[in-house]
């Protein structure tokens, strides 16, 4: 059986040159590996945080990856999973993972772009703005469950009261 995208036209401008001149224009430092890959450093409020963009353009994929400066203990990493599950329960795009053996915390989106000629720059700015506001939103949560030893029930709940007032 032929695959489908053995039929389509796959010819996309690259996306990674509209992200690189976002990049550029925020002056935030950056890597491009090639015409596959680029990576830039972000400073959040929480950590620093390593942006990574990768095109795909036989599927006509850009994948946005947002990695955290909290690298967990073994240890911790089962209650860890399970707190992403519920994270990502509170999610709309995108969404938490644990990578593999260097245990990386990031967040994860793509954006299929096939037959579309490519993201605007409205899309590329949601795409990092979304993933820089979630990642800021929960690293608290991950704090808690990560170096606080709270259960991940109990992280969120932390991380997610609201103040009320001025002090």
């Amino acid at each position: 059986m032929t695959s489908l995208l053995d039929h389509a036209d796959t010819y996309q401008a690259n996306p990674l040159d509209m992200i690189e001149e976002i990049v550029s224009e925020h002056e935030w430092p950056f890597d491009r590996q090639g015409d596959d890959e680029l990576t830039v450093g972000v400073t959040g409020k929480w950590c620093d945080y390593q942006l990574w963009f990768s095109w795909r353009p036989e599927v006509g994929a850009l994948q946005f990856s947002c990695a955290f400066d909290l690298k967990p203990p073994e240890p911790r990493r089962r209650d860890l999973h399970s707190l992403i599950v519920m994270l990502n329960e509170r999610l709309w795009i995108g969404h938490f993972d644990l990578w593999g053996d260097e245990g990386l915390l990031v967040y994860r989106h793509a954006l299929l772009l096939r037959g579309s000629g490519g993201p605007n720059s409205e899309q590329i700015e949601d795409l990092v703005e979304i993933g820089l506001s979630e990642c800021e939103r929960f690293y608290p949560a991950f704090q808690f469950a990560v170096w606080g030893g709270k259960s991940p029930r109990e992280a969120i709940e932390a991380a997610m009261l609201e103040t009320v007032g001025e002090a």
